[in-house]
């Protein structure tokens, strides 16, 4: 796995625009770093890297909650960054959306109802990539493969490869249909193999461990929509 950038090296591609920008990183526990006991998570070692002297002083506020669903993340697109430093009464530069992992639970038992059901699930993800759009610039980080033999979570949310596969094929196509870059991290990790992507998990078998976020934060990086998104923005400012 390659290392984690270090913010000291100021010719890195995401450290050299001299426009500041400001982004907002919205969606579930993936996006809140939950598991992730030394960096925060790959959005907040992100964030931290930005900080430094070297670069540009871009700003990335957090807005990952935990166990949110596509339906809660819909209902404060707009509410929690309109009022946040920088961003009162202003968009973004950017949102950066990670969501989809949650809805496609199964409640109570392996072969129980979806947490939200997928038509749903695709009717309210449309809306909010629609939403979103009319605002500024949209990036989309999918999720990590699951670890299903540590299911449950939490007593009672059973987590599986076939429901995640069908909830990040609506939301790659509905991204696709509005030209909106997609990392689809579910393929990629699994592309790396068993042993590779099961080590990046925690103990729960949902959220990755420190390893898993800064390989999800080193896939990001490289991840060249948001390498070309970030030049683009230094050339237009």
């Amino acid at each position: 796995m390659q290392t984690l950038v270090n913010p000291s090296q100021s010719r890195s591609p995401l450290m050299q625009a001299q426009h500041s920008l400001r982004v907002v990183a919205l969606g579930d526990s993936l996006i809140y770093g939950y598991g992730d006991l030394e960096g925060g998570g790959w959005v907040e070692r992100l964030r931290r890297s930005w900080m430094h002297p070297a670069s540009p002083g871009h700003a990335l506020y957090n807005l990952g909650i935990r166990g949110d669903g596509v339906l809660q993340v819909s209902d404060r697109l707009e509410s929690e960054f309109r009022y946040r430093g920088e961003l009162r009464n202003k968009v973004p530069d950017a949102i950066i959306l990670s969501v989809g992992v949650n809805d496609s639970a199964r409640l109570g038992k392996p072969d129980g109802r979806n947490f939200t059901d997928l038509t749903q699930f695709s009717e309210t993800l449309e809306s909010l990539l629609d939403r979103a759009q009319r605002l500024c610039p949209v990036l989309f980080v999918g999720m990590p493969p699951v670890n299903g033999l540590s299911m449950p979570f939490s007593g009672c949310l059973y987590y599986n490869h076939d429901d995640q596969a069908r909830y990040k094929a609506v939301t790659q196509d509905a991204c696709h249909d509005r030209d909106i870059p997609y990392l689809d991290i579910f393929d990629l990790w699994l592309s790396r193999g068993e042993q590779w992507w099961m080590s990046r998990l925690g103990p729960d078998g949902l959220h990755p461990n420190t390893a898993g976020y800064e390989a999800l934060l080193q896939d990001v990086l490289n991840w060249y929509p948001m390498i070309h998104w970030l030049n683009r923005s230094l050339a237009t400012s």
